[in-house]
């Protein structure tokens, strides 16, 4: 009997399983769809790598082609699958570094194939031996130079690899010199052919993505600042919905500005490899592009802290919100006419006020005081922010904000990028 309904048992389960794979396949597949839709520059990357490969595949597909390279095509493939990256500049980088790397860790080795060639094999072994201990101690070691590590680690270490794989073969084969010429070549093969399909065909520029990804951070702190500042002066109780969706803006805001260092530095490193393809500026401004990154963290540093008093134990009574509230609208929407350089000032003032105010009157209202000299200090710190994007725009050759222009022809669009692929080391 047991067994009986062990055996039901299982043939249930195995029909629920079966029953909702349907759904798991089309879940599978709205996933798939939205990593697409999210970001389409991924469709167009997958459809490059796919057609760069078909044409590295043609050297073994094509007799003639075959006869001319040999078997050292598959390196040609391999160039393909590691060098071609998401953006342009990583391309350039791994590709450039990939070329370079290859070719002076050929002759190199061809040097010291060529010294060591006329000497006895004892001393040709010794001195081969001592060549693969004196450049890997060397590569090794540099590679910790952080500018070296920064720009080209990866080409140390296909030189590294390269190095010793042809000085260390051409003891027992006599033809490695010629086999390493013609991978070199099938890698240069491999590498033009990812340079031609990143920057002629649908190219995706890294400075590009960040400039895109500095622009959302800014609208990502202004929203967190303006949800926190909403919700603290919120008249009524919010239901448990609504305050999770406010919640969410708040916290994805600010989130996304302090998880951007790696990325930035990344981006603006790329970037740096890229040529010009642009007329406003000669260089890409990267350094400067990171700069208004570290500000704008220091910055969201202020507004973690200003989150953080919307979840404080002691909170001011909403009737005494509502007063302050009216009281510091009141104060601010006099001083609206003011010029921007001294509205920031007067925004100082007016902010020490009521926490003045508030400190001194009222022994309840200390979180808003708290909440006040927080916004006080935000203020201070949109200075540093305003003057970074102020040198970064004069560098950039941003067009000045023109007051006299009718804005009602004026189309304003922001794009946020989706989830950035940055490139894989």
């Amino acid at each position: 009997m047991k067994g009986l309904e062990m055996d039901k048992g299982g043939s249930k389960k195995m029909k629920t399983k079966v029953l909702e794979l349907p759904k798991k396949i089309k879940k599978v597949l709205k996933d798939i769809w939205k990593v697409g839709k999210d970001d389409p520059r991924r469709v167009k990357l997958s459809l490059k790598i796919g057609v760069s490969l078909t044409l590295v595949s043609l050297l073994y597909l094509m007799e003639p082609l075959f006869k001319g390279i040999g078997n050292s095509a598959i390196w040609a493939v391999m160039t393909v699958v590691v060098v071609l990256e998401f953006s342009a500049g990583a391309t350039l980088c791994k590709g450039l570094n990939r070329g370079l790397g290859t070719l002076i860790a050929g002759s190199l080795a061809f040097f010291i194939e060529f010294v060591a060639n006329d000497s006895g094999k004892i001393f040709r072994a010794i001195f081969i031996g001592a060549a693969v201990f004196i450049i890997g101690a060397l590569i090794t070691y540099l590679r910790f130079v952080p500018y070296i590590k920064k720009n080209y680690d990866y080409g140390m270490l296909i030189f590294l690899l390269t190095f010793n794989l042809i000085t260390v073969s051409s003891y027992r084969v006599d033809t490695v010199i010629k086999i390493a010429h013609e991978r070199f070549y099938t890698i240069a093969m491999g590498v033009g052919i990812c340079l031609c399909m990143s920057l002629l065909f649908f190219p995706i520029w890294s400075g590009e993505d960040l400039h895109k990804t500095t622009v959302a951070k800014l609208q990502g702190l202004s929203c967190s600042i303006e949800a926190c500042v909403n919700e603290y002066f919120e008249e009524e109780e919010k239901d448990a919905e609504t305050s999770d969706l406010s919640e969410d803006t708040i916290y994805n805001g600010y989130k996304a500005v302090l998880d951007s260092k790696s990325t930035d530095e990344a981006l603006a490193m790329y970037a740096s490899w890229e040529p010009r393809h642009t007329r406003h500026c000669d260089r890409f401004p990267g350094k400067h592009y990171v700069k208004v990154g570290s500000v704008l963290r220091q910055f969201g540093y202020t507004v973690v802290a200003l989150h953080g008093c919307l979840k404080t134990e002691i909170q001011t009574p909403r009737s005494l919100q509502r007063s302050l509230r009216k009281t510091s609208r009141r104060n601010l929407q006099e001083r609206r006419s003011t010029a921007a350089s001294s509205e920031r000032k007067i925004l100082r003032q007016q902010l020490s006020k009521i926490v003045v105010m508030t400190s001194l009157e009222f022994s309840e209202a200390l979180p808003f005081a708290a909440f006040a000299s927080l916004l006080v200090e935000m203020v201070a710190r949109l200075d540093n922010v305003i003057e970074e994007v102020e040198e970064l725009g004069t560098i950039a050759c941003f067009k000045e904000y023109d007051s006299n222009v009718d804005r009602t022809d004026v189309e304003v669009r922001v794009e946020k990028p989706g989830n950035l692929v940055v490139g894989v080391e």
